[in-house]
């Protein structure tokens, strides 16, 4: 937590683990495609198999729920046990090395484009870059705008070939217009996500200036707000499945005995085209954080359109049929085996925090008005040793309560001695 909230590394991992968690799903999808679709797996009917093991649906349902969704669950409610192992630690390096590596740097372009637009200045926590470090910053920029069109090239070339692991039989014009719709809907998703925080701050009145981001916050924010965490679960859901459909349209396959490589690159860079990290690239940048920077900047615009409104409605959808509620079985296990703890074990709730900074300063009681101290104070209710036996805060406190008492007898009995 230390180097996390130095600076602004916080944003600095956030860019880097979203890249990693993009990899590790095509990097999946790539272990887990089907290398013979006609053979029966478990003895199970064939079409059985095609369901779940051709269309990647195994995998969306094993990652959404034994990954996802469980993992934000225990992570919500045991932040300090969840992170406190080595695991963690060495995640959140690897993703500040992503970051500093300049994978992801044309995003810093996005934002200070949109800042400008929204009129809304930059802020960050550290003071402004040198000459040396603004040389360092734009050379990755560069590079990282340069990557993209390459990969981009590299992926559209793939698709236009048939050379990626999308189902056979459909068209190249189709599974162009399949990448860029799924990417449009995960941007939307993820705009979406950071747009309902937005708003959630902001008056009635100001949220029903336009009229489908009346009716949007309207199915949001009705009853007692439960839509909220039930859009979180269903668009979690949607998000992953556009993953993997994602990684299937763009992962690049091995050439068939006796044909080029793709584009008539060496075997090394053929090899690396299919590890999908290419895909992975594109996402991240195209589909997920351009679409965060802009709903950060224009939430209310973000939510004046009928797309948001038909999201909304899908995600609800997702998350009412319960698909994905073995999530919390998967929670409840992980929780049981690792032994985590809620946060309030080890921080208290937030009265008990409040209750524990509460100290009276006796030497500004001065006067007529001054208390009496409780002189002899021994007769506690039961109900109160029992609240003490079972927590520390109220326990403290009662200690500090007693030990101000006699504190003050003795001043008391001092002063009537003087007397």
């Amino acid at each position: 937590m230390a180097i996390i909230n130095k600076g602004d590394n916080l944003d600095r991992y956030l860019m880097g683990r979203q890249f990693m968690v993009l990899a590790l799903v095509f990097i999946e999808n790539m272990c887990g495609h089907p290398v013979d679709e006609e053979r029966k797996i478990l003895g199970m009917p064939l079409v059985i198999n095609k369901i779940f093991l051709g269309t990647g649906l195994a995998l969306f349902f094993m990652t959404a729920m034994g990954a996802k969704i469980s993992a934000q669950v225990n992570a919500s409610r045991c932040m300090l046990d969840y992170g406190d192992n080595y695991f963690c630690f060495l995640t959140m390096q690897a993703a500040r090395l992503i970051e500093v590596s300049g994978l992801l740097h044309c995003c810093y372009v996005v934002q200070m484009f949109f800042a400008y637009a929204s009129g809304q200045p930059l802020k960050s926590k550290e003071a402004p870059r040198n000459a040396v470090q603004s040389l360092f910053f734009w050379t990755r920029v560069v590079l990282s705008t340069a990557i993209l069109v390459f990969a981009l090239t590299v992926t559209i070339s793939a698709l236009f070939e048939e050379k990626t692991t999308m189902w056979k039989g459909v068209p190249p014009t189709v599974s162009v217009i399949l990448f860029f719709g799924f990417m449009t809907v995960v941007g939307m998703l993820e705009g979406m996500q950071i747009a309902f925080f937005a708003v959630a701050k902001m008056t009635d009145a100001e949220r029903e200036v336009k009229p489908w981001a009346k009716k949007t916050c309207d199915i949001l924010f009705e009853g007692d707000g439960r839509n909220l965490p039930g859009f979180m679960v269903g668009r979690q859901m949607c998000v992953t499945l556009c993953f993997f459909i994602v990684a299937r349209v763009t992962t690049v396959i091995p050439p068939e005995k006796g044909e080029k490589n793709l584009l008539d690159v060496g075997d090394a860079l053929q090899k690396f085209f299919e590890t999908g990290l290419l895909g992975a690239l594109i996402t991240t940048i195209l589909a997920s954080i351009t679409w965060q920077l802009v709903a950060s900047a224009f939430p209310m615009a973000f939510l004046s359109t009928p797309i948001t409104y038909v999201l909304l409605r899908f995600c609800l959808l997702l998350e009412w049929t319960g698909l994905c509620q073995g999530a919390w079985v998967v929670a409840r296990l992980e929780a049981k085996i690792r032994g985590l703890k809620r946060d309030e074990i080890f921080i208290g709730t937030a009265d008990e925090r409040a209750l524990k900074q509460i100290k009276d300063k006796s030497e500004n009681l001065k006067g007529p008005a001054r208390p009496v101290p409780l002189i002899g104070y021994t007769n506690v209710p039961d109900g109160s040793l029992e609240l003490m036996s079972i927590n520390e805060g109220v326990k403290d406190v009662s200690k500090k309560t007693t030990d101000s008492n006699s504190s003050m007898e003795d001043t008391s009995r001092t002063e009537v001695n003087n007397v």
